[in-house]
């Protein structure tokens, strides 16, 4: 690296090309992101098999099935974990670095998901109680990688493709819907293939067989795997050179960190040309000053969030009664408990395959030409459009001819909110606040998203029944409305803004520096 003057690190990270390290940690943060939404996302497809073992009422006329409370409870406390992960490990990343929390997070999803497929006991009771226990601690771990994935990724990143590479992490999300459903069909198929069983409506009680115990229970711990394969390669990770450089004021580490890992030579007396910059009018969160500079963003990350996680996670985890109630499912009891779960699995892999990870693939290649903001906009847009679509001639949705159609508008949902809000909330917290609270602004923002992932897996069911399928969608449209109004005001653009640009971190240089990296 040649300089003017004295040069700068973060100019350095900024301008430096994208290289083999840039992919490393896509990788290694990428996989634990592949982790949480498996083990987020996999419940979905598990409940039905766990009412027909649990709660199956002897000479009932349909296969037992978990009762509300404890539906709710099984799909909803992760996320209960998840919140208060989330503001946790945030406010613990920018207090002691983002490297030393980021490897501890892993560790609680790995034993966590592999105590959830344990839980102990055999009555149903203990059995739900243990599972709920687990997974609430797995949801807390989970809430940590959310924060710390997405700062690290931000703060290495040069900010030509910044957006495309932390959208790259948030797109292993779209992997691990994949592969849960996948593992589901593997699993279900070679113990269907081993232990085969008559449908309910024949043989109800030898419809679900005794080894159907292990499979959910194989499925949940497979989700230990990709966090214990990453979690070296995560402890080998230096300290991002923002933190390191502007937060812990350490300049020659940060240069030294940076030129181990980077085809850059760093010399120390750049980043404290940084430190020199850097404005010393360092407010705190909760200070008049933060409220005036990014309190109305930071309103508008936490918004949006909240209100796609509403639509987004309501739509993921209740998938399956959304396909049976059109009929696109074949009903319960003419299959066997091994079958259903097959049939369940089979449509969400379907979903993702065609709607899902397209829309991730869509945010990654053109985020950094069309923008966070016009991303997020368009896919609230189309979000609303699509849930009108399904909802006003609901009916005509329900004729079996019809079925097809509705299964295509539906995955259209989902295209547009991965090519969407759902991406775009995560990136833009990352980008458009101070080092100093980076990951706790990320924090807050990600924990109203799991709020609203709390109200659209314990409200959604809930309204479905109270009020239909039909006004449950024009409710889901009226909420996907009001995150595109509060984007339209709340949310800025950060594209191809360096980061203390767009946070106001540094004063401006009186000599214009000129890097070549």
């Amino acid at each position: 690296m040649a300089n003017g003057e004295e040069g700068s690190i973060l100019k350095a990270l900024d301008v430096a090309k994208t290289q083999w390290y840039h992919f490393t940690a896509v990788v290694v943060a990428g996989m634990g992101f592949f982790t949480d939404s498996y083990d987020l996302f996999v419940i979905s497809l598990i409940t039905k098999l766990l009412g027909r073992i649990y709660y199956q009422v002897p000479g009932s006329s349909s296969p037992g099935s978990l009762p509300d409370g404890i539906s709710a409870a099984v799909s909803g406390v992760a996320f209960a974990g998840t919140f208060l992960g989330q503001i946790f490990f945030g406010c613990l990343g920018d207090k002691l670095g983002r490297k030393r929390v980021y490897g501890l997070t892993l560790l609680i999803m790995t034993i966590c998901s592999i105590g959830s497929g344990l839980s102990l006991g055999n009555d149903p009771k203990t059995v739900m109680v243990t599972l709920c226990f687990f997974r609430f601690w797995l949801g807390f771990g989970i809430g940590g990688d959310y924060p710390l994935s997405a700062t690290i990724m931000s703060e290495y990143a040069n900010k030509r493709t910044r957006g495309a590479f932390i959208a790259a992490v948030f797109g292993m999300q779209g992997v691990g819907i994949l592969a849960a459903g996948a593992v589901s069909l593997l699993v279900s198929y070679i113990f269907e293939i081993k232990f085969p069983s008559r449908a309910y409506i024949l043989d109800g009680a030898a419809s679900t067989v005794p080894q159907a115990d292990y499979v959910w229970r194989i499925i949940l711990m497979v989700g230990a795997l990709p966090a214990l394969l990453t979690y070296y390669w995560r402890m080998k990770m230096p300290e991002t050179a923002r933190y390191t450089a502007l937060v812990a004021k350490n300049a020659e580490q940060a240069a030294s960190d940076m030129t181990k890992v980077l085809n850059v030579d760093i010399e120390a007396s750049s980043a404290k040309h940084d430190q020199a910059r850097v404005s010393k009018d360092e407010f705190g969160l909760f200070s008049k000053k933060f409220l005036r500079r990014h309190g109305f963003n930071l309103f508008g990350t936490a918004a949006t969030w909240f209100l796609l996680d509403i639509a987004f996670y309501s739509q993921n985890l209740f998938q399956k009664d959304i396909f049976t109630t059109i009929g696109w499912l074949p009903s319960a009891k003419t299959m066997n408990a091994i079958q259903e779960l097959f049939m369940i699995a089979k449509a969400q892999t379907i979903i993702a395959c065609c709607s899902t990870v397209p829309g991730y693939i869509a945010t990654i290649v053109l985020i950094d030409r069309l923008g966070r903001y016009w991303i997020q906009i368009i896919g609230f847009a189309m979000m609303t459009v699509f849930m009108l679509v399904l909802a006003i001639p609901y009916h005509h949705w329900t004729l079996p001819a019809n079925r097809i159609g509705f299964v295509v508008f539906y995955s259209l949902t989902f295209f547009f909110s991965n090519f969407g809000p759902n991406a775009t909330t995560f990136i833009v917290p990352a980008e458009i606040f101070p080092a100093r609270i980076r990951s706790t602004c990320h924090g807050i923002s990600a924990a109203s998203g799991k709020a609203g992932a709390m109200v659209g897996s314990f409200g959604f069911a809930a309204l479905v029944k109270a009020l239909g399928m039909s006004n449950t969608l024009y409710i889901m449209a009226v909420i996907n409305c009001a995150g595109f109004l509060i984007t339209l005001v709340a949310i800025p653009e950060p594209k191809g803004i360096s980061l203390e640009e767009l946070t106001g971190e540094t004063k401006p240089e009186k000599v214009q520096d000129k890097i070549v990296v």
